[in-house]
């Protein structure tokens, strides 16, 4: 192995701090460190088998754990005898804190991650952490609160993006539509990415990650709707369809927002996909109030969905209510990955006969501006943007020829 592995788990943030833990620690020394990840239980355990699996294969080399899983549970793997040590959320960018002597000093400024030149995509990280406490979530307490990363500090990066070749950029966080007002001035998520297609002119396409629909200002909706760099794609964390389950999972928009957002969003500029992320068997709800979540599907014309069975979190408030039986979690789940297949399938059908710009990804297929994924017949260099006539669908892909 190199002298430095990271080893990534989770979230498009995770995958651009694991690029800043790399740079910031160099070669100086054989270690491995492992970006956790928290989300669910699953994933902690999937990172604790990681640990002991590498140890194994790596006798005698350091292993230093990081991530939102070390922040929440640390003495669980402060106490694993393969872990060498742990590194706060915080400071994993932070070169000195993957020295055996660290004694826990930050530099004050946020300095954005940006993921590696083996991504074809460019991840930034423009914010981090949460001021919001959903009553699912675990990761603020991983993350800490919401912070920002200045606007010079991230037209910089974008810079550093496209000057080694990346043709699209993602803006990333952990709650992307808070940005700004622990900032001077209080700048919107809308101004910054305004500043970014402004200083940085030779971003062509540029994407971003999960937006809360309520924190859409009128500034940010109109370069979603308006502006030809950004990429018809919008995915919204909406999590429910049910007012009363978004009520006990502390989200702040209702259904009936969910849908007129869409509606607005469509309207103004109909090629773009939404995308959402959906939680089934939340705790209480009931078969009608799975109903309404199963109905968004349709009525937030969701083709790409999300789906998540809710697996309950041991510290978070939903964890203490009463509980869906675990089989009918999993029915519900499978029944609005069900609805979102059929409705994507439908969605790519309309695509065929197009001819589209698609970005080539290290596998030779690609993404069309809208996310659609396309298999093509020939496999460019990834990296790429080519015209791709659309010839067919697979279900889940658009299936194309170089035009």
């Amino acid at each position: 192995m190199s002298a430095v592995e990271v080893i990534n788990f989770g979230c498009r943030l995770n995958i651009a701090e694991g690029e800043a833990i790399r740079e910031a620690v160099g070669s100086t020394e054989r270690l491995i460190v492992i970006n956790s990840c928290a989300v669910t239980s699953e994933a902690e355990r999937q990172v604790r088998q990681t640990i002991r699996r590498m140890a194994r294969a790596n006798p005698g080399v350091r292993i230093v754990v990081t991530g939102c899983a070390t922040d929440i549970h640390p003495d669980a793997f402060a106490a694993m005898p393969e872990v060498s040590a742990l590194i706060p959320n915080k400071a994993k960018g932070h070169a000195a804190a993957y020295l055996p002597d660290w004694a826990g000093d930050l530099p004050a400024i946020f300095t954005p991650a940006l993921s590696g030149p083996d991504h074809v995509r460019a991840f930034v990280e423009v914010q981090n952490g949460c001021d919001h406490r959903c009553t699912f979530c675990i990761i603020p307490f991983g993350r800490g609160d919401s912070r920002s990363a200045p606007a010079g500090a991230v037209i910089e990066t974008v810079k550093k993006a496209v000057a080694r070749g990346h043709r699209e950029i993602v803006l990333t966080g952990v709650d992307l539509t808070s940005y700004g007002p622990d900032l001077p001035g209080a700048p919107s998520l809308g101004q910054l990415v305004e500043r970014v297609l402004k200083h940085v002119p030779q971003v062509e396409r540029l994407r971003l990650s999960s937006l809360d629909s309520v924190e859409i200002d009128d500034q940010l909706f109109e370069l979603l709707t308006s502006e030809p760099r950004m990429m018809p794609h919008v995915h919204l964390s909406l999590q429910a369809g049910d007012n009363m389950i978004l009520k006990r999972m502390k989200r702040r928009h209702s259904r009936q927002q969910a849908i007129d957002l869409v509606a607005r969003i469509k309207a103004k500029r109909p090629e773009v996909a939404i995308g959402a992320d959906i939680i089934a068997g939340f705790p209480t709800e009931t078969d009608d109030m799975f109903a309404n979540s199963l109905g968004l599907i349709d009525d937030c014309d969701i083709v790409m969905g999300h789906i998540f069975p809710f697996s309950p979190r041991a510290g978070t408030p939903a964890a203490r209510m009463p509980q869906v039986e675990a089989a009918t979690v999993r029915a519900r789940a499978a029944r609005l990955r069900e609805r979102a297949d059929a409705r994507k399938a439908e969605w790519l059908k309309t695509m065929v006969g197009t001819v589209q710009p698609v970005l080539i990804e290290n596998s030779g297929n690609g993404h069309t501006p809208n996310f659609a994924a396309v298999k093509l017949a020939e496999k460019p260099r990834a990296g790429a943007i080519v015209s791709a006539r659309i010839t067919g669908t697979d279900g889940t892909s658009l299936l194309a020829d170089a035009a």
